[in-house]
């Protein structure tokens, strides 16, 4: 007769509980999103360098009116192009949009612009990312959902694509419109 050894079970035992894991961690709302303390809270002050040509912005702008984004990005930041699209997408469609160049060289940062076409409202440099660290940055590219009294409703990290506009960016825009009664 064949005895049955309490050990031959522990392998499955293990492959349940992993599979368990995993399956409560696909669950989750968003397990890319990164955390971030500056939601609700008031776009903090910006103290940025004007860019040859461009019009530079100020912390109050942020605080006017209706929906706006605020975007960290850099010529040398590849998720940056190929976000492009979708920025330019919105600001065609008439959204406010601010770009914040950060740790890049004016010379690079306005000719990524002139390839690519403007779509900012108002672009200004952070060439130290002493700004960036005001806004818990991580990585560019980067973008805030501001609503019409100044407060950040969403951070989003990494690249825009077409899915996480539609996704995660416009429902966050409507959000903005509503906490602020637009």
């Amino acid at each position: 007769m064949t005895r049955i050894k309490p050990l031959m079970f522990l392998p499955p035992l293990i492959f349940a509980v992993f599979g368990v894991v995993f399956f409560v961690g696909l669950q989750r709302e968003n397990p890319d999103a990164l955390p971030s303390t500056m939601t609700g809270r008031v776009v903090p002050e910006v103290d940025l360098v004007p860019l040859e040509g461009k019009t530079p912005f100020t912390s109050d702008v942020l605080k006017e009116p209706g929906v706006k984004l605020v975007n960290y990005w850099a010529s040398w930041c590849a998720p940056c192009r190929v976000e492009h699209p979708q920025i330019l997408q919105l600001a065609r469609e008439g959204v406010k949009i601010y770009g914040i160049n950060y740790k890049d060289e004016p010379k690079n940062a306005l000719a990524f612009l002139e390839e690519l076409i403007d779509p900012y409202t108002a672009v200004a440099a952070d060439p130290k990312g002493r700004n960036a660290i005001e806004w818990g940055v991580y990585g560019i590219p980067e973008t805030f959902v501001i609503d019409g009294k100044g407060r950040i409703v969403m951070r989003f990290a990494g690249p825009i694509t077409q899915r996480v506009l539609e996704n995660t960016i416009r429902p966050a825009m409507a959000k903005a419109a509503a906490q602020s009664g637009e």
